[in-house]
């Protein structure tokens, strides 16, 4: 089988450029952790699909050096698991796993460190906030999902790092990848006027610094159900 081109893989041009000695928008392997993260959140890549260096650094133009840091970089962020004679493989993230695990580690994480926050947020924190606000909102008019996510998870992240608690955003970053897999996952079936307008309620409860009225938003904001079951796709093998 034919392996896609990163353009088709649906990812930002300036990551795209990383083909052919194109102007490069980072370091190499910075760029093809980006263009294997994306693919595999967006579901290029499926649940259970082997990722196969040869076939990745022959589709991608580099060497297979960036295409084994960027799977060990994955595989940290759980993304990817590493099998001895099978390589990487892409883990998925089920529905149970986001209702039974992330959600609660989330709403654990985030009800200790904005009840923190309140205190210590400053005026360019909520400016900034807001930024993202309207960077989901733009994204959204464009239909550019990992953008809208990228400003979603930004935005609790900003509260998480204002909290001042260094233990619970190391935490946070453990977990990211993951999460970051998830808001891909439940967006898709959500409008974004829903998801800008939950931030914004959100982002006026902060406001208030009422530890009651935050944290009752951010639960009703995190606590979110599962989206419908997605059509069963069979894995594909790549071959090298």
């Amino acid at each position: 089988m034919t392996t896609p081109t990163p353009s088709e893989l649906g990812l930002p041009a300036q990551i795209v450029a990383v083909v052919d000695g194109g102007v490069k928008a980072a370091p190499r392997g910075q760029q093809v952790i980006e263009i294997l993260r994306n693919a595999i959140i967006s579901g290029r890549f499926a649940p259970g699909e082997r990722l196969i260096e040869s076939a990745l650094s022959a589709e991608l133009g580099t060497s297979r050096g960036p295409v084994r840091e960027a799977l060990r970089h994955l595989e940290n962020e759980g993304l990817v698991m590493s099998f001895r004679y099978r390589g990487a493989v892409v883990l998925g993230v089920s529905d149970e796993e986001v209702q039974e695990v992330l959600i609660p580690i989330r709403l654990t994480l985030e009800r200790y460190s904005f009840a923190r926050a309140l205190d210590k947020l400053t005026d360019d924190d909520f400016a900034e906030l807001a930024k993202q606000i309207w960077l989901m909102e733009q994204a959204g008019k464009a239909k550019d999902l990992i953008k809208l996510v990228e400003a979603d998870l930004r935005f609790h992240e900003i509260v998480i790092s204002a909290s001042g608690q260094l233990h619970t955003v190391q935490i946070w970053r453990t977990i990211w990848g993951r999460i970051r897999a998830y808001f891909f996952r439940y967006e898709r079936f959500r409008s974004f006027e829903e998801t800008v307008e939950e931030h914004r309620v959100l982002l006026a409860a902060l406001q208030t610094r009422d530890p009651a009225i935050a944290l009752a938003q951010l639960e009703r904001h995190i606590d979110v159900p599962a989206p419908p079951p997605r059509p069963r796709v069979a894995a594909k093998a790549r071959r090298a």
